[in-house]
């Protein structure tokens, strides 16, 4: 029996809501088949969507900050201009250099980036392969590096296609009035159609003679072509919108159909050159395209805007030896998971290192997962360039500018330097974008504040604001805004003009104001906000979500519903609609709606731990106690400290004497677990907190006796030993002592806003002129102890309540905090 083989094929934008109807149509053949003998799903992508990150994480199993490709691309050499990303830049081994080392002979065609093509056991050629230079009458030479090794650069370059050899009638089926209109085949949109088939033939050409010419283990293949017919004709994508002229709807609807039908072809004949009894077929895309009413009508006028049109999933596709051969379904991949699955299955050990996980759910058979600290560390040739010419490009620029500065070579050009400055900037920003996607707040935090200090450029000042909002830093995340409204003054006539053109007004700091008032629990006052918004943005997923978690937290339960199926509507595909819609079901005690919506999100993200626990609760209340078992314990199974769920399955277990070891685990746990909890309440100024106390009380909620406790909260840093006295009593701790409360207990913290707090302040302007520059001076002094101590905490949950709200919204608020204190 011949070895076992690796074919990887990257779409890049492939699109599940377009290959779908074209399957049922019978008009992707190729595809259908390898859907049906493996196993398929999502690939969730990383923010940003941008192509060379996305397939170097693909490759690589890291994120940009590792891999080093931040972006389209870096300075040359020299410091003075810039060029295309290339592969010298990438920090790390891709999969090829770990098979490398292994003995393995790998071929890589038109990775991004692969230029210049390194020096692999095997072939490799390079991103700017396929690319034509030079008119068909003049030599078409093929740029230094592009192939490896080079004695085979005079066989490649008789499978280039130069788009001027691309006939008419091969045309047709992507815009047939090619035919009669002739001034159309001058048009911009078809000499892009035309190139990007000639882009892709000739990829497609070098891989076949590839695949049945040269002796190969793995090989991965990359086609560009698919995003870029989507960004020059999905706008024309069946059905027309109002706003798309009807006669560039004629010429061009038919171009993304086109281009689909035109890769399944190509993906038939590779198929035909494999032996698929030992070959491994894993066909994926870094992202999808949206192609319905989510198809944006504004690009933004900045570098990579045209990314917007990028949907958050890809395709994902695994077919062949030991891969699960039923069409079945898979939930929960991502780009990052490929490079470890591939290794796992290779029966290679996986990088404890690397961001990805082990795909286990497209084997047949489970197999315990090969640990290896890096494969960075592993000796041998990995076939990647010589480390002189792997650099960090932005560093060699500054290099350059340091010999500016010592005199040793005269400066650059104002413009260059300029030009080079802003684009290291972007690349910056868009590594913070790839931290803050990864949880890593604190590293993007120290990025977005530098180039925003820099610069003042708008975007990234809004990320900024969300990285303040995420950490919980609100007077910051308000500073931020005001500092954005200001510098949005100054570009108010542009947006007119989006409105003129019936375009959507983006309206982001609107959002983000909505945004942060939700946080700081004013949802009656973000609540008109996001409605103001949905009115002039009515296909914004994220608004109508955000509208039905308001509707839910004050209990409008039809409200919520029909919000959450509004976002459904835009999106049906998102885990947190459905699971939201499932809320708003259980709650009216409408179960098997709740059941079902349930069981949808978790088919979309398996992951997704809360729909495992509500779906126990559902299924509690219907009776279905072993189901709701299943359900409790996967959802401790993906949060092992849920301590509602504990709660549940101790119950469970103990009825009728139904488990009572299994029972007796759970009670020890939570033993454990609630012994060490203490709620917090807190506030800038003391002004209110008495009257909260009440207010908590009066909902069957204890309180701390504070007769009793009161001066012992002031002196915390005396004493804390009287906090073992109490147990799930709500504290009144003064701002001053929360940095001495002791850390061997868990800690819940309600932050009450008082009225002269920074928030109010900024929703109502008036309070200025009533408030003294000293306890100005003082409250914000306070503030900044209170979020100090938030900060060093992890996982604090917070809740912000102002009195205000407690008295013009009892019953909201009531349930929000019943909700935050686990009573519900």
């Amino acid at each position: 029996m011949s070895k076992k083989k690796v074919l990887v094929i990257g779409w890049d934008a492939a699109e599940w809501k377009v290959i779908m109807p074209l399957i049922q149509q019978g008009k992707m053949p190729a595809f259908a088949r390898l859907m049906s003998r493996g196993v398929h799903g999502k690939l969730q992508t990383l923010d940003p969507p941008l192509s060379p990150m996305l397939w170097t994480s693909i490759a690589t199993g890291f994120r940009a900050d590792k891999h080093g490709i931040g972006g389209f691309i870096e300075p040359t050499p020299d410091g003075e201009n810039l060029r295309p990303v290339t592969s010298t830049s990438r920090k790390v081994k891709a999969i090829w250099n770990i098979l490398n080392q292994e003995g393995y002979k790998s071929n890589v065609v038109a990775w991004w980036p692969s230029n210049p093509a390194e020096p692999i056991n095997g072939v490799m050629i390079s991103n700017l392969y396929q690319i034509a230079t030079k008119p068909l009458e003049e030599e078409w030479e093929m740029p230094n590096g592009t192939v490896h090794p080079k004695e085979l650069e005079e066989t490649m370059k008789d499978f280039r296609i130069h788009p001027h050899q691309i006939t008419l009638n091969q045309a047709l089926p992507f815009i047939p009035n090619l035919k009669e209109n002739i001034a159309l085949r001058s048009d911009k949109r078809t000499t892009s159609v035309i190139k990007n088939m000639a882009n892709a033939g000739t990829i497609h050409s070098a891989s076949c003679h590839l695949l049945e010419k040269s002796e190969w283990d793995f090989m991965a293949v990359y086609h560009d072509a698919i995003d870029h017919f989507s960004h020059v004709a999905m706008r024309y994508f069946p059905p027309r919108r109002p706003e798309i002229p009807e006669q560039d709807f004629e010429d061009f609807q038919h171009v993304v159909e086109a281009a689909y039908i035109f890769h399944d072809r190509m993906l038939a004949r590779m198929m035909s050159l494999i032996d698929e009894e030992n070959t491994t077929v894993l066909l994926i895309s870094d992202h999808g395209f949206h192609c319905d009413h989510q198809r944006p009508l504004y690009i933004p006028k900045e570098p990579s805007g045209p990314a917007v049109e990028h949907s958050p999933y890809g395709v994902f596709v695994m077919a062949g030896p030991g891969i699960k051969n039923n069409g079945a379904h898979i939930s929960g991949a991502s780009v990052l998971d490929i490079t470890p699955t591939l290794l796992h299955h290779m029966d290679l050990p996986v990088g404890k290192d690397m961001e990805g996980k082990v795909l286990h759910a497209c084997f047949e058979q489970v197999k315990e997962v090969q640990w290896i600290d890096s494969w960075e560390n592993i000796p041998g040739e990995s076939g990647m360039h010589d480390a002189i010419l792997r650099e960090d490009p932005w560093a060699a620029q500054e290099a350059l500018q340091q010999l500016v500065d010592l005199g040793y070579i005269d400066a650059l050009d104002d413009d260059k330097i300029q030009q080079v400055e802003k684009s290291k900037r972007e690349n910056e920003y868009y590594i913070a974008r790839n931290l803050l996607n990864a949880g890593k707040y604190q590293e993007a935090l120290v990025i977005l504040e530098r180039i925003y200090q820099e610069s003042k450029v708008q975007r990234y000042g809004q990320r900024l604001a969300f990285v303040y909002l995420s950490k919980r830093q609100y007077r910051k995340a308000m500073e931020i805004l005001e500092d954005l409204k200001e510098e949005n003054k100054k570009s108010e006539k542009q947006e007119d003009a989006y409105d003129k053109l019936g375009m959507e007004e983006p309206m982001f700091l609107e959002y983000l104001e909505g945004l942060i008032l939700l946080a700081m629990n004013k949802p009656h006052l973000a609540l008109s906000k996001l409605l103001k918004i949905q009115e002039r943005n009515p296909y914004n997923y994220q608004v109508a979500l955000n509208i039905a978690q308001i509707f839910l937290q004050r209990k409008k339960y039809e409200l919520a519903e029909a919000q959450f199926i509004r976002a459904l509507n835009i999106d049906d595909s998102p885990a947190r609609a459905h699971h939201g819609l499932g809320l708003s079901f259980l709650r009216r005690g409408e179960l098997n709606a709740a059941i079902e919506e349930f069981l949808i999100a978790i088919e979309c993200d398996f992951f997704f731990h809360r729909a495992h626990y509500h779906l126990g609760e559902a299924l509690v209340r219907e009776g279905l106690t072993d189901d709701a078992i299943k359900a409790f314990e996967v959802n401790l199974r993906l949060v092992p400290g849920n301590v509602k769920a504990h709660k549940w399955l101790h119950k469970l277990y103990s009825e009728e004497n139904r488990n009572l070891e299994k029972a007796n685990i759970h009670l020890d746990f939570l033993r454990e677990s609630l012994k060490g909890e203490r709620i917090i309440l807190t506030e800038a100024i003391e002004q209110n907190q008495g009257k909260v106390l009440d207010f908590i009380q009066r909902l069957g909620i204890p309180t701390y006796d504070a007769e009793k406790y009161g001066e012992r909260a002031k002196n915390l840093h005396l004493n804390a030993q009287w906090l073992d006295e109490l147990s799930n009593e709500v504290i009144f701790i003064p701002s001053h002592s929360l940095s001495f409360l002791p850390d061997h207990f868990h800690y819940k913290l309600i932050y009450l806003q008082t009225d002269v707090d920074l928030s109010a302040r900024l929703l109502d302007q008036r309070l200025n002129a009533v408030l003294s520059t000293k306890k100005m001076e003082t409250m914000e002094l306070e503030q900044r102890k209170i979020e100090a101590w938030i900060d060093s905490q992890a996982k604090l949950p917070v809740l912000y309540l102002s009195h205000e709200s407690l008295i013009e919204y009892p019953e909201e608020q009531s349930f929000i905090l019943d909700n935050f204190l686990g009573n519900n």
